[in-house]
């Protein structure tokens, strides 16, 4: 830090200050309040009435009473809070007891990530990712970033450079820490994949609770059969969907999402950032983006443009989708396959 020297005050035109006069009394001399100050005028005293006295009373020990405090709200629960304040509910989130069956085979057909599969390079390769992740949420976390140190958006510049494809490996590697879990929200509104991908059911989303003012976002969560891993719907379709992500509403509605849950993670699939202008919106609200590109296809204007846009986001990563070749000659995954 620099070095701060004060600065030398002036003397009045009227000479040095007088010793023992405060700053008040300096004040008041040099521009004459007293000026201001109207004279006193004598009133005076108001006749008073002759009352006739009466007999006083033996007086009477008062019991002390012991202040009572107001009880503690009990753990978990949240006190009244005005609307105003960017509170929705004074209850904590309940998300639905109900577990979906995630379709497996669905996933091996696309070349995702399988819970209780056998260990592949690619899931050694997310797991790197998701590493890189969850000790930059910690330190944002350790840096009072509020609800933004949990929250991950994953973008990228065009369509079909496999953003869905990274948010769902990310999401299914996370799920299987122990001490953490993973929310992952479809907020591609355009055109919503990730409850196709997993074969979960439809319903409202993400759009129904910022656009209505009485819906709790905890309702429309799908549980799943994957421990750890919850899925919020994109929701109903608007034409307006930057200017409903936009609103106040929606820092009310994200921070439900970790509300009570420090260890939830809570990635957002968002649609590509040059075009649709939803991801540069949800950008305002997270920790960290992360960018996918495609290697041999995303072209460095695109990028330089998206990471424009995505400014707002103090926190901005890279990673390189379907590379076929390692520069380092590092490969992962063959470690669990050997025999020899």
């Amino acid at each position: 830090m620099n070095e701060h020297s004060r600065i030398p005050m002036s003397e009045d035109h009227e000479g040095p200050k007088a010793e023992g006069e405060s700053l008040i009394e300096r004040v008041a001399g040099h521009f004459d309040l007293n000026s201001y100050l109207t004279r006193p005028v004598a009133v005076p005293p108001a006749p008073v009435a002759k009352v006739p006295a009466e007999p006083v009373a033996e007086p009477v020990q008062a019991t002390p009473v012991e202040a009572t405090p107001a009880p503690a709200p009990a753990l978990g629960e949240i006190s009244p809070v005005a609307e105003d304040a960017g509170i929705a509910f004074n209850t904590p989130p309940h998300f639905s007891e109900v577990r979906h069956p995630v379709d497996r085979e669905k996933l091996r057909e696309q070349g995702l990530i399988v819970p209780e599969g056998a260990v592949t390079a690619l899931l050694e390769e997310f797991r790197i990712v998701k590493r890189q992740l969850l000790v930059h949420a910690a330190d944002l976390r350790r840096q009072k970033a509020g609800g933004a140190a949990q929250r991950v958006l994953v973008c990228s510049p065009h369509p079909g450079e496999g953003k869905t494809y990274c948010s769902l490996n990310l999401a299914l590697s996370i799920a299987a820490e122990t001490e953490s879990e993973v929310l992952l929200v479809d907020a591609d509104f355009a055109k919503p994949s990730i409850l196709s991908a997993l074969g979960l059911p439809g319903g409202p989303g993400l759009m129904d609770a910022v656009m209505n003012e009485d819906a709790d976002v905890a309702d429309f969560v799908l549980g799943t059969d994957i421990p750890g891993l919850w899925v919020l719907p994109a929701g109903d379709a608007s034409s307006h969907d930057s200017e409903y992500i936009s609103s106040s509403r929606t820092a009310r509605v994200l921070d439900r999402l970790t509300e009570h849950a420090p260890h939830r993670i809570v990635i957002f699939d968002s649609s590509p950032v040059l075009a649709a202008s939803t991801a540069p919106e949800l950008a305002k609200y997270v920790g960290q983006t992360m960018i996918v590109v495609r290697a041999d296809s995303t072209g460095q204007g695109a990028l330089e443009d998206a990471i424009s846009l995505l400014s707002a986001c103090p926190n901005i990563q890279l990673l390189l989708n379907a590379a076929q070749f390692s520069p380092s000659g590092r490969k992962f995954g063959t470690y669990y396959g050997y025999t020899g």
